[in-house]
């Protein structure tokens, strides 16, 4: 049977038509620009939820994959010199993603031995690592100083629309992705894995195989995004090319929409980024705008713990059944299991 429907279909033609058509109904520069945050973001969260969402493995390191696309971009348009037209790092993207995704496979062969905590914390030393190279790989990254991009030739009335859509680009590449794994034996095979692992190893599922594919393919979006960043912004530093606060606020923009969802990560990007941006434009000179932007997370949080997408259809199915809706943070009890013969355990 056929995954497409047509409610989903409709679905997604109106978001991204929609997505395609905002630069050219709102061509303000200030408002592309943070379109193009929001877009970013929209994609890390995305391919953070192909490996953290679905197969439950917390990954904290995401940053250091997206500085090492943006350092291969600087990379080559410093020592290399694909800079030309100013299109061709578009046209290298994908060769930067299916290269960072290899690296990223012996990473992940060996990170993903360990599990649950242990595992975010293998890979929040991995970013420190990355982030230590790029201080002192000086002749590739020129260390603290940071590693300049040459101006790309486009006219400054649209400057940010080619990135814009390169953004975009990306992010369309990895939600399409993260739905078609969603319905495929891969994805069956994660969602087992964030279940049981044991269990999921006993019944024969390649458990190994199935978690360093899923990080292969979330790391070498990550790193397509990193790429783009890193030619939009055209000065990066080790500190901000892999920055901690990068990978936190991709999870929680995942965990707010709602993580091993296909929409989650999109609705919680969509939410917060522009939040956050609207309140320190307003409030940044105080500092404020941190605890506006904690509290819209904390609110939503708090009314809507599943994350938001889990949220709504649980509320809708229980319209649709007739029963009540439980209180924020109820969980509701499993079947007691039964041996033979109707005694409990």
């Amino acid at each position: 049977m056929s995954r497409l429907t047509r409610t989903g279909v409709l679905r997604a033609v109106v978001v991204f038509g929609a997505l395609a058509a905002f630069p050219f109904v709102f061509p303000a520069q200030w408002i592309v620009n943070i379109a193009i945050f929001t877009l970013m973001y929209a994609g890390l969260a995305t391919a953070w939820n192909l490996l953290g969402g679905f197969s439950g493995y917390l990954s904290l390191g995401h940053a250091a994959f997206f500085g090492v696309g943006a350092y291969a971009i600087a990379i080559a348009f410093t020592h290399i010199g694909i800079g030309g037209s100013g299109y061709k790092p578009f046209f290298a993207l994908p060769l930067v993603g299916i290269v960072v995704a290899l690296v990223s496979v012996p990473i992940a062969w060996v990170a993903l031995r360990v599990r649950a905590a242990t595992f975010a914390i293998v890979t929040l030393t991995l970013l420190f690592v990355v982030q230590q190279l790029a201080f002192n790989l000086h002749h590739l990254t020129h260390g603290s100083q940071g590693l300049a991009l040459p101006p790309p030739p486009f006219d400054v009335s649209t400057f940010e629309q080619p990135f814009y859509f390169a953004m975009l680009g990306v992010f369309a590449l990895a939600f399409f992705t993260c739905w078609w794994v969603k319905g495929s034996k891969l994805g069956l095979m994660l969602f087992s894995i964030r279940d049981d692992e044991d269990r999921a190893r006993g019944v024969g599922v390649r458990v190994t195989g199935a978690k360093v594919i899923a990080f292969a393919l979330s790391v070498g979006f990550t790193g397509m995004l990193g790429g783009v960043w890193a030619y939009y912004i055209q000065f990066i530093y080790p500190q901000f090319a892999v920055d901690p606060l990068i990978t936190i606020g991709a999870v929680l923009m995942a965990f707010l929409g709602g993580k091993g969802t296909v929409w989650g990560p999109t609705v919680g990007a969509f939410i917060l980024v522009p939040a956050q941006q609207y309140m320190a434009y307003k409030l940044g000179a105080s500092e404020l705008y941190l605890l506006g932007y904690a509290s819209v997370f904390l609110l939503i949080m708090l009314f809507l713990p599943r994350g938001i997408i889990p949220s709504i259809s649980d509320h809708l199915a229980r319209r649709r059944s007739g029963r009540p809706d439980e209180p924020p943070g109820a969980v509701a009890s499993a079947p007691r299991a039964t041996l033979p013969g109707g005694m409990a355990p």
